[in-house]
Parts: structure tokens; sequence; C-alpha cells
């Protein structure tokens, strides 16, 4: 069982910074890929990034503007997001997954002004 505890959302306006932090619980955390999701009101939630021992991925709707990287050493998963844009407004999900075993944490919300 792992457990994920996101932290860092806000109210920003466009064009700022935020930075997500998820810290997960459980020995085993370098085994596992660790992600972010969004979901805006009214919409399906969607990938943002991902990122495993190996590699990562990221939407090509916030290439260049968010990047992802995680710290073993502090089973923390971050996620720095610049130049942000009244659409990135949603609730940022932490998700880790390791074979068949996925966990999500409880969401925090990013709201971006304009």
């Amino acid at each position: 069982q792992v457990q994920l505890v996101e932290s860092g959302g806000g109210l920003v306006k466009a064009g700022g910074s935020l930075r997500l932090s998820c810290a997960a619980s459980g020995r085993t955390f370098m085994g596992y890929t660790m992600g972010w999701f969004r979901q805006a009101p009214g919409k399906e939630r969607e990938f943002v990034a991902s990122i495993s021992w190996s590699s990562m991925s990221i939407n090509e709707s916030v290439k260049g503007r968010f990047t992802i990287s995680r710290d073993n050493g502090k089973n923390t998963v971050y996620l720095q997001m610049n130049s942000l844009k009244p659409e990135d407004t949603a609730v940022y999900y932490c998700n880790a997954r390791l074979g068949a075993n996925v966990y999500w944490g409880q969401g925090t919300q990013v709201t971006v002004s304009s």
C-alpha cells in the first residue's frame, strides 16, 4: 500500500510559477513510476507528466513549461510549473504505478487567474 500526499497548489497569476510536491509512503518508492494528472471542471482527468527510474514523459501541452523530477531519498516527486496559463487551472493529482498496482493522492487545487 502506498499513500500519496500532494502539496504546493494555490492561486497564481498567469505567467507565474508553482511547484507541486507529492510525498509517498512505503519503502519501494524507487521502483514506482510516478506521475501527475490533472482534472479541470467538466473535463476528464488528463495525463501531465510521469517519471520512472529510467525515463520521463510529458504532455505536449505543457512541454517547455512544466518539469517533473523525483528525489528517491525523500520519496518525493515534484512538478515545477512555469509560465502558467488560465487553462492550467485544475485539480492536480499525484499517481504511483507499479505493475497492476496504481495509487492516487487526494489532489491539490491549482488556480491560474488571467
